[in-house]
């Protein structure tokens, strides 16, 4: 797995820091987002969202589980298993999902780890003084493609 770290300063810089990669999207990636709460995942999934041509409101699943949106070329499922211990969902359930052609973001992934594909992007977003958010950008050498441009604005 290759490493970047990008830093944003606030909730716009969060969202173009989304949509940066959004619009890198092709279609089949995985997603995985880590912190705490408040710190940001879901704002980052609307600039994702944005950057993908959606023109949905993107809203935490954190209630219904997943929420489904319509990008330009494919659909994002956008995942959150924060409420759940065992989430119920099996790897052939998941594999459904990931399934070559749309995008899946997952917030709150600990429950299904075990069962999540390698080829995935892991962001850990970990707040800093001064609001500022780090986001460490885990990736395999094959999506590196999703974090171009991305350097041009917020590498820390």
């Amino acid at each position: 797995m290759q490493n970047t770290t990008v830093s944003s300063k606030s909730v716009r810089q969060t969202i173009k820091i989304g949509q940066i990669i959004g619009t890198n999207l092709k279609g089949g990636e995985l997603i995985v987002l880590k912190s705490d709460l408040g710190s940001g995942k879901t704002t980052f999934i609307k600039g994702l969202a944005k950057g993908a041509g959606c023109l949905e409101l993107v809203s935490s699943p954190s209630f219904t589980i997943c929420n489904e949106y319509q990008a330009k070329n494919f659909k994002i499922y956008h995942f959150d298993f924060y409420r759940l211990n065992d989430p119920g969902i099996s790897q052939l359930e998941l594999a459904e999902v990931i399934n070559g052609q749309d995008v899946v973001a997952i917030e709150w992934p600990e429950a299904i780890e075990n069962i999540l594909p390698n080829k995935q992007v892991i962001i850990t977003i970990t707040p800093n003084a001064d609001n500022e958010r780090l986001f460490n950008i885990q990736y395999s050498k094959e999506l590196k493609y999703l974090l171009k441009g991305t350097n041009d604005y917020f590498v820390y």
